[in-house]
């Protein structure tokens, strides 16, 4: 990123009259798969008028429709000041590029395919004005390999939601070689008017914050398994007992502050050394995924379903969602300052 460090800290406000600017420019979002639907709901939900881009609207015959679920879900859950029926109103649906051209941001929310993204991000920066703001979707693919060939790739960043995106707070604000310090405040103000609680990543990394934290923990949650020190509900169980019930609070250096902070020290120069860090794909992933499990949306996966119970999973961690969004509303991330 250009002038890094100057870039604007995640804790930083924008002025109200700047905010409201932010929330009036029209928002677009190429994708409207599950979560690119759940990220119109919430561009929507914050007061933009909203562009969302499909491949085919017959097969997305139901998007309105499901982006209207969304936002009547928000409302029910107190997440919506906005009437839904007014709000849905503000939304245009189209298959065409070339309806971007009004956007002041536009993200793009497509599979996790480097040359589908690039391709997608070539045609968004085809019609959007050079000052449009340009935000990827990604997990974990590096800012380099998208910006790179860009007409203007300081104004591309990754924006990085989690499911679902119209409720968490969650998003990482990622930025690439060529990231002005100015592009990346504007994301971070935007960000805030959606609703989230942004984290700025400052240099470019694979996997960026929280995917690079989890994947580790996967991995040893694998390790684990596979050797047979616990089966997968014990180690589920554990982390939702132990870390599953601090981390909505405090992130690991905080909670180390809260807690005593010589004891890690002697853990970690004892245990470091025995810890997994294998590089392949663990061989209980690869089952699971050869034998076409999906998780609950095909009731099949680590865990045995029938179709009620993978059900019953789904709607339990929609409120899950909604409930600690709540809870995390009570306990500010700068709380103590």
């Amino acid at each position: 990123m250009n002038k890094n460090d100057a870039a604007a800290a995640p804790g930083k406000c924008a002025a109200a009259g700047d905010m409201r600017d932010e929330m009036a420019v029209t928002a677009g979002v190429a994708g409207l798969g599950l979560m690119g639907m759940s990220i119109v709901a919430a561009l929507l939900s914050a007061g933009h008028r909203v562009i969302g881009l499909t491949r085919s609207l017959a097969k997305r015959s139901n998007a309105r429709e499901t982006i209207h679920e969304r936002l009547v879900e928000m409302k029910a859950a107190g997440a919506l000041r906005g009437d839904p029926d007014t709000l849905i109103g503000h939304l245009q649906l189209t298959e065409n590029y070339a309806d971007f051209a009004s956007c002041g941001v536009v993200i793009e929310s497509i599979i996790e395919d480097v040359p589908a993204k690039k391709e997608a991000l070539a045609k968004i920066e085809a019609v959007v004005a050079p000052d449009a703001l340009i935000g990827s979707n990604t997990s974990a693919i590096p800012m380099a390999i998208l910006q790179a060939g860009a007409l203007h790739p300081e104004r591309i960043l990754g924006i990085h939601w989690a499911e679902p995106a119209h409720v968490t707070r969650f998003m990482e604000i990622i930025c690439g070689a060529h990231t002005t310090a100015e592009n990346a405040d504007r994301a971070v103000r935007l960000a805030r008017g959606w609703g989230k609680e942004p984290t700025l990543v400052k240099r470019d990394i694979r996997g960026f914050i929280t995917n690079r934290l989890m994947y580790a923990m996967l991995r040893e949650a694998f390790y684990l398994v596979e050797n047979g020190y616990a089966t997968p509900a014990d180690v589920d169980r554990s982390a939702r007992n132990d870390m599953g019930w601090w981390l909505t609070l405090a992130g690991p250096f905080r909670f180390m502050d809260l807690t005593g902070i010589p004891a890690y020290r002697n853990v970690m120069k004892d245990l470091f050394p025995e810890l997994c860090n294998s590089t392949e794909v663990p061989k209980l992933m690869q089952q699971v995924v050869d034998a076409g499990g999906r998780g609950v949306s095909n009731a099949q996966g680590f865990y045995k379903y029938t179709p009620e119970q993978a059900k019953r999973w789904e709607a339990l961690f929609l409120k899950f969602s909604y409930d600690i969004r709540a809870l995390a509303q009570q306990y500010p991330e700068n709380v103590g300052d």
